[in-house]
C-alpha cells in the first residue's frame, strides 16, 4: 500500500491492527484540530527527548549515538514545522495531559540491562511506526495543508521505526527479541483498541 509515495507494508506489516476508525473520524473533526496539533508538537519533543536520554546513558554504543542524534534533530525539526503551524492557525500552545500510550508501552520495559536497553529501543520502533500509521490515517480526513504537511512527515519518519529496529538487532543479537518485541506489540495493540477517555494523537478510541 503506497501512501503519498511511501511504501505503507512494512509498517502495516509491523504493527498487529490499522488504527480504528472511530479514532480517524475523531481526527478530522474541527473540534479535535487544536488538541490534534498541539499533542503531535508534544510527542515530537517526546521523541526528540528519548533519543537524546539513550544517548546519555548508552555512550558505549557508536552506532546508536549516531543513529539517534540524527534522529532526535529531525524530530526537533518536526517539532518546530508543527509549533509554527499551530502559531499560523492562530491556536495558543497549551499544557496537555499525556495520553496513556507510552506509558502504557513503558510499563512493559525490562528494570535490568540489557534487557531494559532492548525493550526501550523496540518500543522506540513501535512508537515510530504507529505515529507513521497515523499521518497516513490523517491525510484523507484533514485540510490540504495539513494533509500534505503529514504526507511530507511520513516520508521523512517511514524509516525511524527501522532505525530503532536495526539499533536492536545489531546491539543485541544474542538477546531473544522475537518475544520481547511480540509481547510489546500485543501490548500497543490493546492501547490502540481501548477506550480512551482523551482524544491525542496516539489516543485509543474515542469514548462517544
Amino acid at each position: 500500500m503506497m501512501v503519498s509515495g511511501v511504501d505503507m507494508s512494512p509498517i502495516r506489516e509491523f504493527l498487529l491492527c490499522d488504527t480504528p476508525a472511530q479514532w480517524i473520524e475523531a481526527a478530522g473533526s474541527p473540534q479535535n484540530l487544536h488538541t490534534l496539533l498541539v499533542d503531535h508538537a508534544n510527542c515530537e519533543k517526546k521523541a526528540a527527548s528519548t533519543a537524546l536520554n539513550l544517548m546519555y546513558r548508552y555512550v558505549e554504543h557508536p552506532e546508536l549515538l549516531h543513529k539517534l542524534s540524527r534522529l532526535a534533530r529531525e524530530e526537533l525539526r518536526h517539532f518546530e514545522q508543527v509549533l509554527a503551524i499551530v502559531e499560523k492557525r492562530g491556536f495558543s500552545y497549551p499544557q496537555l495531559t499525556a495520553s496513556g500510550y507510552a506509558a502504557g508501552l513503558r510499563a512493559h520495559v525490562a528494570k535490568n540491562e540489557p534487557y531494559r536497553l532492548l525493550d526501550t529501543l523496540l518500543v522506540g520502533a513501535i512508537i515510530e511506526a504507529r505515529s507513521c500509521e497515523r499521518f497516513a490515517a490523517v491525510i484523507p480526513v484533514v485540510d490540504e495543508e495539513l494533509g500534505q504537511f503529514y504526507a511530507s512527515l511520513l516520508r521523512s519518519e517511514s524509516r525511524h521505526f527501522k532505525d530503532y529496529l536495526t539499533l536492536a538487532e545489531d546491539l543485541l543479537p544474542a538477546l531473544d527479541l522475537e518475544s520481547r518485541l511480540a509481547a510489546l506489540l500485543e501490548a500497543e495493540r490493546d492501547l490502540i483498541q481501548a477506550v480512551d477517555g482523551e482524544f491525542r494523537f496516539h489516543s485509543g478510541v474515542p469514548a462517544r
